[in-house]
């Protein structure tokens, strides 16, 4: 086994192996040390370096040549040296940059969080929330698109699209045809078919669980109603086509929707099919696990376990009465 190499990143040294990217390393340590990241995904080959959100400064290349890298550099993409020291939140110079790098994503991405689905568990609007300015500098005319329905189940709005690819990386390497992907160049570049395929094969549904905006989104959910006021609950089922581990979002006694379970970064853990995301919406479709961990930081915790009313589906079963009422406790507000 290959000899680990040592780090530091923001004064937290960390042991990892060889051939470790900085961000990668970064989430060993945790914590607000960790790059925000809109492009790379761990479970994607190949995604990272579109977005340059994760940027950070190396100001020790290494033992052996310990001198700084002369410019800002992708973590995603950079890996690790023995003897690195990194900067990312101690660097103003990072954080002045990053500013940047989300203004230019906001350049044409319309302010339309009010009405947008992914509100509430949008990457970008937390990401415009932390590091946006207050005011953009652009003073032209915005790109738009038309609305397209990619399938009777998906539709794409690319004017909230910041191409990061990871839709077009999913449809690659966990479907046997993709039929979407980017057209044109520069900043006429679009997510699209060249006619209007409908993207149809069992794992197409993915697309939307990995995109970071509202671009991708489930049609059988539009407007239905607000994260925030639904309630996640962790489920199964035997399905011959995939792991069958899913996150049931509840309104009262309904389902309404189905989404792949994520880790603390928002990547999911284990893709679903088309079949468990959109055709088994009746609780007596699953069997019921415990109420799904929400970070207190997002605005859904505001009102997941708010108060002691569990589900109709945790009334009956006092183990998972006792896991709302752990969950409960994590949420309380003060």
């Amino acid at each position: 086994m290959s000899e680990k190499v040592k780090v530091t990143i923001d004064g937290i040294t960390v042991e990892v192996e060889p051939g470790t990217t900085i961000l990668n390393a970064a989430r060993q340590i945790g914590g607000d040390i960790v790059p925000p990241a809109m492009c790379y995904y761990s479970k994607l080959e190949g995604s990272g370096g579109k977005c340059r959100t994760c940027i950070v400064k190396v100001s020790k290349g290494s033992e052996k040549d310990p001198r700084p890298m002369p410019k800002l550099v992708a973590s995603c993409r950079t890996t690790v040296m023995d003897g690195m020291e990194v900067m990312n939140i101690t660097s103003p110079e990072v954080l002045e940059a990053r500013s940047g790098v989300v203004e230019i994503l906001l350049i044409n991405h319309p302010l339309d969080c009010p009405v947008c689905d992914q509100a509430g568990e949008c990457d970008l609007q937390n990401l415009g929330y932390e590091h946006g300015l207050q005011k953009t500098r652009y003073e032209f005319e915005r790109r738009t698109f038309e609305r397209i329905d990619i399938g009777d189940k998906i539709q794409l709005h690319m004017n909230r699209c910041i191409l990061c690819y990871r839709c077009v990386f999913t449809a690659d390497q966990i479907t046997n045809k993709r039929v979407h992907g980017i057209l044109n160049r520069g900043d006429h570049s679009e997510i699209s078919t060249y006619i209007q395929t409908a993207v149809d094969n069992d794992f197409s549904g993915n697309v939307i669980d990995v995109c970071p905006v509202g671009a991708l989104t489930d049609k059988t959910f539009r407007f239905k109603n607000r994260v925030w006021f639904t309630k996640p609950v962790d489920a199964h089922r035997d399905c011959p086509t995939c792991k069958g581990q899913v996150t049931l979002w509840y309104k009262g006694a309904d389902v309404l929707r189905v989404t792949a379970r994520k880790d603390i970064y928002g990547e999911v853990e284990d893709f679903i099919c088309n079949t468990c995301r959109f055709d088994k919406k009746k609780t007596a479709d699953w069997v019921i696990e415990q109420p799904t961990h929400i970070s207190d930081t997002s605005v859904i915790a505001s009102n997941h376990y708010e108060t002691m009313k569990p589900l109709p589906v945790i009334q009956t079963d006092l183990r998972l009465q006792q896991a709302n009422k752990v969950e409960l406790e994590k949420t309380a507000k003060f």
